[in-house]
């Protein structure tokens, strides 16, 4: 066999290269390749029948997340759009070892009864702050105000022991269940609609416009709850500086837990743990800002551009790219139903047809685009192919 393997870097084509049988290599993998005097990381583009004698081989299948039919697609689809190199789109989509490695076990220590050979008041401190429960060392020591060195000393006297705890998720579950809202009726006609169109698990744009307060978080949240209850993931897009606590206490409230954040001020071990928990489908709602749309969800059933009118959603430097527009492309390549949602819809939005949209009370505008909207082939509405 002979494989196609597209290397992260600035170039438009795949190499090629032996694929030794009993790696059985497959569309999306990851493997560790020879490129030039080094060994690079790339992912199998294609694979098809062929004397690869002459050609070097592969040297291993590596355990990261692959690179599924629909990503690959989507960075096909920008590189086209945006004539850039398809190994620069390709490194936005990929994240290192560090998104397969399992995480590292949280060890609590708690009280075994036994009273410590040498009794000193900072150790007495440190079994009167733990009480009857388990802290990790470091919080146990800031709580009793005493050095790590004392809590090892408890330990060594058998006064403490250490158990480990599995790590803590990445991001738990939301409760689609957790504070359902008390909606007017043209809010929950709204929500309805969308909830359909992500049961069906097609591609179903909309624009959600109202005006500030008018329920439009509370409206696409219900269709998150929908993606929820189908098992499905959900993609929430925010400018960087619209994530705010003021948004995730919101959804707290509405689903029991916060959605997993993907931005620049979460530290990068968390986002390589995040990365993999999306590849597995543990992550099963994503806030983040437009680098979050190259995440390799496994099941994406609705992506939610909030603010879509906002300029911070154009990324000028690199792969130049709307990710507003590119989350359309990405939705229609996952079946996923899309909302983008805003006070002051830009031009680009707005203007999808002459016919005028359909009213829906509060909500300025509400509507699906119709597949005779879907005319224009330049444009990510209307076609994957961009001419």
């Amino acid at each position: 066999m002979i494989v196609d393997v597209l290397a992260p870097v600035a170039v438009d084509v795949a190499y090629s290269y032996r694929a030794p049988p009993e790696l059985n290599l497959q569309p999306g993998d990851v493997v560790a390749m020879p490129l030039g005097a080094r060994t690079a990381v790339g992912v199998v583009w294609a694979a098809r029948e062929g004397d690869g004698d002459n050609l070097k081989s592969v040297i291993d299948r590596l355990p990261w997340p692959r690179v599924e039919a629909p990503l690959r697609e989507f960075v096909e689809w920008i590189a086209r759009w945006t004539l850039s190199p398809k190994g620069a789109v390709l490194r936005m989509a990929l994240r290192g070892p560090g998104a397969v490695e399992p995480p590292a076990a949280r060890m609590v220590y708690r009280a075994t009864g036994k009273a410590p050979a040498k009794a000193t008041p900072a150790r007495a401190k440190v079994l009167t702050a733990l009480g009857g429960g388990a802290l990790s060392k470091s919080e146990l020591a800031a709580k009793a105000e005493v050095s790590e060195g004392v809590i090892d000393g408890l330990v060594a006297d058998g006064a403490l022991v250490a158990t480990a705890l599995p790590p803590e998720p990445v991001a738990p579950a939301p409760d689609p269940d957790f504070g359902p809202p008390r909606l007017e009726p043209d809010q929950a006609e709204a929500a309805a609609e969308m909830a359909e169109a992500v049961a069906a698990r097609a591609f179903r744009p909309f624009l959600l416009e109202g005006v500030t307060g008018s329920g439009k978080t509370e409206v696409y949240f219900e269709a998150v709850a929908a993606a929820l209850r189908a098992g499905r993931q959900t993609l929430v897009m925010m400018p960087e500086i619209a994530l705010t606590g003021q948004f995730l206490d919101r959804f707290e409230r509405r689903f029991g837990v916060r959605p997993a954040e993907w931005h620049s001020g979460v530290s990068p071990k968390r986002r390589e743990r995040l990365f993999g928990a999306a590849a597995s489908g543990e992550a099963k709602v994503v806030a983040g800002a437009r680098s979050a749309l190259f995440l390799p969800f496994r099941d994406l059933g609705l992506v939610v551009v909030d603010e879509e009118h906002e300029g911070a959603y154009k990324q000028e430097d690199g792969v130049i790219y709307n990710a507003r527009d590119m989350a359309v492309v990405r939705a229609r390549l996952e079946s996923a139903a899309l909302v983008l949602a805003s006070a002051t819809p830009s031009i680009e939005t707005r203007v999808t047809d002459s016919k005028p949209p359909e009213k829906r009370g509060f909500l300025r505008t509400a509507w699906v685009i119709a597949p005779s909207m879907q005319t224009t082939e330049r444009s990510p509405w209307s076609s994957t192919e961009p001419r």
